[in-house]
């Protein structure tokens, strides 16, 4: 990934590039991505119908999008880990379960959130 000399529209492409293999990379070997992107795929029409203002679509369709952003932080810091530390290690291990707490609390605020918006009342 050289960067040197590469500014303004031309750095912008290749940046959308590398998101672009990162998000292939995620598909690929990642289940948990993808099952969250098929759920997404049934949820986002969904949200768009339930949402009865623009507010209220926003806040279902951001807990949507911020599960699968943390979700691919998850899968950055598992990768880095399991290059750095192939064996087990205390704090490898603590770095996983961390991230995938991150996922948990994720999706926790992200069902209280809809939770919250299409509660009658």
């Amino acid at each position: 990934m050289d960067t040197k000399g590469h500014r303004g529209f031309d750095h912008l492409i290749r940046a959308a590039g590398w998101s672009w293999a990162g998000l292939k990379a995620a598909w690929r070997h990642e289940a948990a991505f993808r099952q969250e992107c098929f759920l997404a795929l049934f949820l986002v029409p969904l949200a768009l119908w339930l949402g009865a203002t623009g507010p209220e679509r926003a806040i279902l369709l951001g807990s949507l999008g911020i599960v699968l952003i943390v979700e691919l932080l998850n899968s950055a810091i598992e990768a880095v880990v399991d290059l750095c530390s192939p064996k087990h290690h205390e704090l490898a291990g603590r770095a996983k379960d961390l991230g995938s707490a991150a996922v948990f609390v994720t999706l926790f605020f992200g069902i209280a959130a809809w939770g919250v918006v299409l509660w009658p009342g």
